[in-house]
């Protein structure tokens, strides 16, 4: 086996409104994840950002190598691996997803490759529950996917380059399990149709580049509405942000992250996501986000500074 790699892999948002836990779209925001054959078990973190994950095998990274390796029909050696992180934990930029991919793919480079690309992106999806956030950060670009039970068929689209996005990150975070728990069990006719004709239309704009229609595209009836307490000034980011010069806009994956799309200038939507925020006691950062069309890179060059 290979003795160690370094893995790139990009954040991500998902659904984009009525796309629930079927559209990703991956952002330069990177996790890094160096993995190398050691002595002994070690996860070494770097940054803020990652304060207070495990630093030992329950790192959700080792985790994934333990898996790659028992599927692979290998002994997994003890692992040194290096973690450093510009995205967000629990904020709905696709964190958990990242470091299920990285480890992953750091794994299969480390056992020779015993996985296919596609076969990686099964187990990660099903790791995770949904394909979305995870066929971002593998692909890069926007993925669209379907859970199955023995397959997850997928289709990659590539954004134009004008289109950017803009992400509010309140000052709290919220749990992906506090955010299902609040959806509830069955929906009406009305609501289901509403949302599946806006994710037929949200496929079709973003296939033909036809951003004029993400503000119509991107409401949904499915999960938004219900998550809207949990983020006090949701409804009037999601509802007003195109008077902003938003494209469209959406609660990023299970939030509290609120991210619009936009191709020109974004210091007055800017300006309105951190204001109404305020206006509800919280505080925020925005970060200005293009498009990753690439996914998950791997390295063979580990013996530069981390």
């Amino acid at each position: 086996m290979k003795q160690g790699v370094q893995v790139i892999v990009p954040g991500s948002t998902a659904n984009l409104g009525p796309g629930f836990d079927t559209v990703g779209m991956a952002f330069e925001l990177y996790t890094k994840i160096r993995m190398e054959v050691s002595d002994e078990p070690k996860v070494v973190l770097y940054g803020d950002d990652l304060k207070g994950l495990p630093t030992d095998r329950s790192n959700l990274v080792y985790k994934m190598a333990e898996y790659l390796f028992e599927k692979a029909g290998l002994t997994l050696p003890p692992l040194r691996i290096q973690m450093r992180s510009d995205i967000p934990l629990t904020r709905g930029l696709g964190s958990s997803a990242a470091a299920i991919v990285g480890g992953l793919v750091a794994a299969n480079y480390l056992a020779e490759e015993p996985f296919s690309k596609d076969e990686i992106f099964q187990m990660a999806s099903h790791i995770e529950g949904h394909p979305d956030n995870v066929g971002a950060s593998l692909f890069g670009g926007i993925v669209v996917a379907v859970m199955e039970e023995e397959k997850v068929p997928y289709i990659k689209i590539e954004p134009k380059s004008s289109l950017k996005a803009l992400a509010v990150i309140p000052d709290f975070m919220l749990s992906t399990e506090k955010a299902r728990g609040v959806l509830p069990e069955k929906y009406s006719r009305k609501d289901t149709v509403f949302t599946l004709s806006h994710a037929g239309l949200l496929i079709a704009s973003l296939a033909s580049g036809r951003y004029d229609m993400l503000n119509t595209a991107m409401q949904d009836r499915v999960h938004q509405p219900y998550r809207t307490a949990l983020v006090p000034g949701m409804g009037t980011l999601l509802d007003k942000a195109h008077e902003y010069g938003a494209l469209g806009t959406a609660l990023s994956g299970a939030g509290p992250t609120i991210i619009s799309f936009l191709e020109g200038n974004d210091e007055r939507l800017k300006q309105f996501f951190v204001d109404t925020l305020l206006q509800n006691g919280i505080g925020s950062t925005t970060m200005s986000l293009m498009p990753d069309l690439h996914g998950a890179r791997i390295s063979e060059d580990i013996d530069t500074p981390f």
